[in-house]
């Protein structure tokens, strides 16, 4: 038997939002979006930042923009910052994203699935095998590195929004060098 992928609660908020950002996934639903995952074979299937974790690299059949926008001197004055929680349960972390941007079309999403028992340790009892927790809009098959923030989430723990998963420095170093580079864009009213 195949296996079963479903939208966590998590992935269910950050990617289809009741606002229809447009900096989140665009041209299908949550229910056909999940449908899609499970009839439709990933172009590749690569390890993702720790055991738990794969990502699924499937060519873009949505409108879904790229999340990722290099910053260059024509658009660095559009990067805003400001400090925000994921929910409510979380800390707010400093962040920064372009706003007044249209990002180019994604070529790719790459999802970012957990399996049963990571979910399961983060509160979220899937009845399947695995659980989408995001989604990474790109122009290439490679995802993104994580973003930095992320990772240090990650190493504080489930009590703070984070998986549990420790540091690796070199990896936290080429995330870094990628972030000084890019920022995430968002609608005006998002």
């Amino acid at each position: 038997m195949p296996e079963r992928i479903v939208l966590s609660r998590f992935a269910r908020r950050r990617l289809f939002p009741a606002d229809g950002r447009r900096n989140a996934i665009t041209g299908t639903d949550a229910v056909a979006f999940e449908a899609y995952l499970n009839a439709n074979e990933p172009e590749q299937v690569l390890d993702g930042y720790a055991p738990f974790c794969k990502l699924h690299v499937h060519r873009n059949w949505t409108t879904t923009q790229c999340a990722a926008v290099p910053i260059t001197d024509d658009n660095r004055h559009l990067l805003r910052s400001g400090y925000e929680a994921r929910n409510t349960e979380e800390l707010p972390v400093l962040v920064r994203w372009f706003e007044g941007l249209d990002a180019p079309r994604a070529e790719y999403l790459i999802v970012i699935l957990y399996d049963r028992e990571q979910m399961l340790k983060e509160g979220d009892n899937i009845e399947a095998d695995w659980g989408v927790v995001g989604c990474l809009g790109t122009l290439t098959p490679e995802p993104t590195p994580l973003n930095p923030i992320t990772m240090m989430r990650n190493a504080l723990g489930v009590e703070e929004g984070g998986s549990g998963v420790l540091i690796n420095r070199d990896e936290y170093r080429q995330a870094v060098a990628f972030w000084d580079a890019h920022a995430n864009w968002r609608d005006s009213s998002s």
